[in-house]
């Protein structure tokens, strides 16, 4: 498809409709649409994200200055990111997790052009937070493709249901009933998300 972001340059696409876009033209098209919240499948299918309603941003918000007091604290271990930052999958895709962190030595070792864009790479950790619309399907299968493109620890957090799955590589998936707290492990060593404030 075709400059699909000079053809819809405040795009808003229907759930039911699947479009097909290139890397290049999703680059242009989140590029010139900010206010969406826009990924893009490995096969090319674009994916519009609707805006989290207030208590998910609230609780995204306790989540992601959890993460940033830690990585501020440990700044030579890597950089944390937000929700707004796109990353490249080695797959293809382009997503963006709900907080997201990379290792010293991956970051250090971009280009100052590669950081400005979107990050050709998998975060080292990764956290979705499921909202109101987000399937629990759809983020299972978002955190195995984390997975399978070198993600080395993943929380999915559900806090309608307070539960918690935790990825690690060649590893089952981890399912916490309940947890008030969780460990970046030997990943993010010392950090710890008190879940009672995201419950």
């Amino acid at each position: 498809m075709s400059s699909l972001s000079q053809k819809y340059p405040q795009l808003i696409v229907p759930p039911a409709i699947a479009l097909k876009i290139s890397h290049d033209d999703f680059v242009k098209l989140a590029l010139n649409n900010r206010e969406l919240r826009l990924e893009r499948t490995a096969e090319g299918e674009l994916i519009v994200n609707p805006p989290t309603g207030g208590e998910t941003g609230r609780k995204n918000f306790k989540l992601g200055t959890q993460l940033g007091i830690w990585c501020e604290a440990n700044p030579q271990l890597g950089e944390g990111f937000d929700s707004s930052t796109g990353f490249t999958l080695p797959n293809g895709a382009d997503r963006s997790p709900d907080a997201a962190w990379i290792a010293r030595e991956k970051w250090d070792s971009l280009t100052l052009e590669q950081r400005e864009g979107f990050l050709p790479l998998c975060p080292d950790f990764a956290i979705e937070l499921r909202s109101k619309s987000d399937t629990l399907v759809a983020l299972q299968n978002k955190m195995q493709e984390y997975l399978d493109n070198g993600m080395r620890l993943g929380w999915l957090i559900n806090p309608k249901s307070r539960r918690v799955e935790i990825y690690r590589p060649q590893q089952e998936v981890e399912r916490l009933e309940n947890p008030s707290r969780l460990s970046g492990e030997n990943v993010l060593p010392g950090f710890i998300l008190d879940l009672t404030r995201i419950w």
